[in-house]
């Protein structure tokens, strides 16, 4: 009896220390979100650009005057949609733009989505990089998600070719990810 309560005793121990040991490696790094996969790129580079949109006017302000006809022929494919009103301004020779009630919600960028990563190409073994923590760099492949109405409209996609190719086929980039102890990251530079 005294034996069967010894083994059991031990059987408790080892049982204990089996967790205790597995606890220990969770935080001794062996989480996998710290892995160089491609789920865990995928993962953080489309965190990465959900708070990053794609836009037509990563720098401008309304109202907007030009006299460029290149410029011109975009602003006006917005103004048909409804997204900007213009008015000639013949003193200076200009189109003065307005963002419309409709183009509110969008302006001043115009923002257009999102890339989601289709597919991780390729990645550098990691090795340690400017920001201390070990790098990999990521050739992947995207697709664009919520793309608005205004941005499939042919005449605005015809006036912004770069914006049609991206929405409609996507494309192919390459990021760099750091590897920190809350997992994989865009590092700032």
């Amino acid at each position: 009896m005294h034996d069967t309560y010894k083994k059991q005793k031990q059987v408790k121990l080892a049982a204990r220390m089996s967790v205790f040991i597995g606890m220990l490696c969770l935080i001794a790094g062996c989480n996998t979100k710290t892995k160089a996969t491609p789920e865990n790129f995928t993962k953080a580079i489309n965190t990465y650009f959900l708070d990053r949109p794609e836009c037509l006017f990563p720098n401008i302000r309304f109202p907007y005057a030009t006299a460029d006809a290149a410029e011109t022929k975009q602003m006006n494919a917005l103004v048909r949609s409804r997204l900007l009103e213009s008015s000639y301004e013949s003193a200076v020779k200009t189109t003065r733009y307005t963002v419309s009630r409709t183009g509110e919600r969008f302006a001043p960028r115009f923002c257009y989505g999102y890339r989601e990563i289709s597919a991780i190409d390729s990645f550098t073994p990691p090795k340690t990089g400017p920001s201390g923590f070990p790098e990999t760099e990521i050739n992947y492949r995207y697709q664009f998600k919520n793309v608005p109405v205004w941005a499939q409209a042919s005449d605005i996609a015809d006036a912004f070719p770069k914006m049609k190719q991206a929405t409609t086929t996507g494309g192919a980039d390459k990021i760099t990810l750091a590897q920190t102890l809350a997992g994989w990251q865009v590092p700032e530079r």
